[in-house]
């Protein structure tokens, strides 16, 4: 799969690491707002999001509000690496940014490629989704104008209320979060963990 923001040598040593990802293709509809946020954030080059699963002691996922997201709505946060920022290095300061979180990476679960689409316009994009841990059960984002809310939430919270909330609005961009959600959670109980280290391959 073509990952062109790391070289494959990183990504074959994060592999090495934390266990070789599920690989996933995702096409879908977005609205041109949508669109265009997506090529805002491939302004230097970028195409890319790290995604993180956090963790913590009591089985919950550290989740995020922006504060363009209509109410009741949280996910995973994410972010990007900067250029030249190793991908690992990157995931932990973005989960320190959007969740004043210290997190230690457990399992490379997933690398998805999508495409969104605007009648004959898309952008390609690629997700790398981790499992994580954390020891905290306090979050304190940093980075308080792009995040407005961060909590701890439960998994049946997340596969539940709030997936419906995020596909009641419509929005291309919920649905791909929805669907990263959705195969991030079966493939963390296919290995019959929630954030443990590898096993292996």
């Amino acid at each position: 799969m073509d990952c062109p923001d790391f070289p494959a040598e990183e990504l074959a040593a994060v592999e090495a690491l934390l266990g070789r990802p599920r690989c996933m293709e995702w096409q879908g509809e977005v609205g041109p707002e949508e669109l265009a946020l997506v090529r805002s954030s491939t302004r230097r080059g970028r195409h890319h999001d790290l995604t993180f699963f956090a963790f913590d002691p009591e089985g919950r996922v550290a989740a995020i509000r922006k504060p363009t997201f209509p109410p009741g709505i949280y996910r995973a946060p994410s972010g990007g690496a900067r250029p030249g920022e190793p991908l690992l290095d990157g995931l932990r300061r973005e989960a320190w940014e959007e969740t004043g979180l210290e997190i230690e990476p457990t399992r490379y679960v997933l690398r998805i490629r999508a495409r969104f689409t605007f009648g004959d316009q898309w952008e390609d994009w690629v997700s790398h989704v981790f499992a994580a841990r954390t020891a905290s059960t306090r979050l304190a984002p940093q980075d308080r104008r792009e995040i407005a809310e961060a909590r701890f939430v439960t998994v049946e919270e997340l596969a539940g209320p709030i997936r419906q909330r995020m596909l009641a609005t419509g929005r291309g961009l919920f649905r791909y979060r929805v669907a990263l959600t959705d195969a991030t959670l079966a493939a963390l109980a296919a290995l019959g963990c929630t954030g443990q280290p590898p096993t292996g391959g």
